[in-house]
């Protein structure tokens, strides 16, 4: 049983760490909001072992995140209010284990990897860091398994859509604070960017090239991912669509700055934040269609249309 202080912690964490997902979290129903504070909160306590300011050696970060691991799966017992609450909430809404030991195995490969050579690995990383958390997302959620068998390859693609848009919008601070670049190497290389050029915060017409690549990628993605969204619960699917919406709009910001993350790190306000809250809101009480709310919030952004007149991405099969 979930302890009220113990959401409440979750809370915490998630409105101090993760600002643009709080403000999409605090939509949802009651019985799902507070199991979500929860996942929010192992996602960050598992995270801050390899990320924090001061992190220990590789050694002792490999053992705490075990500990994480066996405590989230209820392998031992544990006196931590995070571990002990995600541990309930896994037991109670059927959360997968495979899904647990991928995303803390996601935790322990950032101790010693810091680059991805091609897109196929960043993905292999993501499956754990990213789509296994859009995974649980939807184990409580509580559908039914046929529905839940739908929607959990669309859950699967909107959690790497998420990552990927936070990958962009970070170049510079994942250059600057952890020495990581998460761009794939081979993406960099077909526009003659080098890995020197961005360690050394180098912007130029390539670099731009990259991330507009990446970007697109990144488009397709949430086509996908907002796709499955109407598999979801009706009281569950105005906050999905929300923060896609909020995490689609950095690629505006993106292309407002000439596709330039290495001099800066766009921020979405506050203030646009409760707009698009407002607006998202307002258009869902008369559509009701999560991929026609989405679509039109994205209007500035034509994603279809620069598709076509770019051609089909590379490696990437043409959907439209």
């Amino acid at each position: 049983m979930v302890e009220h202080t113990q959401v409440a912690r979750g809370k915490r964490i998630q409105r101090r760490t993760g600002k643009t997902f709080h403000v999409a979290t605090r939509l949802l129903p009651k019985r799902i909001r507070h199991p979500t504070y929860v996942l929010y909160g192992f996602f960050r306590v598992a995270d801050e072992v390899v990320d924090a300011a001061d992190t220990a050696p590789p050694a002792e970060q490999r053992a705490e995140l075990e500990r994480l691991r066996r405590a989230a799966l209820g392998e031992e017992p544990t006196d931590d209010p995070v571990l002990d609450a995600f541990a309930a909430v896994r037991e109670e809404r059927g959360i997968a284990d495979e899904d647990v030991r991928s995303f803390v195995d996601a935790m322990e490969s950032d101790i010693d990897t810091d680059r991805y050579e091609t897109y196929d690995q960043l993905e292999a990383y993501m499956d754990g860091s990213a789509s296994a958390v859009g995974r649980m997302m939807t184990a409580i959620m509580d559908l039914d398994p046929e529905t839940e068998a739908k929607a959990l390859p669309h859950a699967t693609k909107l959690g790497e859509a998420f990552q990927m848009t936070n990958f962009l919008r970070d170049v510079r601070e994942d250059v600057v604070e952890r020495d990581r670049i998460y761009l794939p190497l081979e993406t960099l290389r077909r526009h003659g960017v080098t890995e020197d050029q961005l360690l050394n915060l180098e912007f130029d017409g390539d670099v731009a090239a990259a991330i507009r690549e990446e970007l697109a990628r990144t488009e397709r993605l949430y086509e996908e991912g907002v796709a499955g969204i109407r598999y979801l619960p009706d009281d569950c699917q105005l906050a999905v669509l929300l923060a896609a919406v909020l995490y689609a709009d950095h690629h505006r910001l993106i292309r407002d700055r000439g596709y330039d993350t290495v001099s800066t790190t766009p921020e979405l306000s506050f203030a646009r934040k409760i707009s698009l809250l407002v607006r998202t809101r307002w258009k869902w009480q008369w559509k009701r269609d999560p991929e026609t709310v989405f679509y039109e919030m994205c209007r500035g952004v034509d994603w279809r249309r620069e598709r076509r007149e770019r051609g089909p991405h590379p490696g990437v099969a043409r959907t439209d």
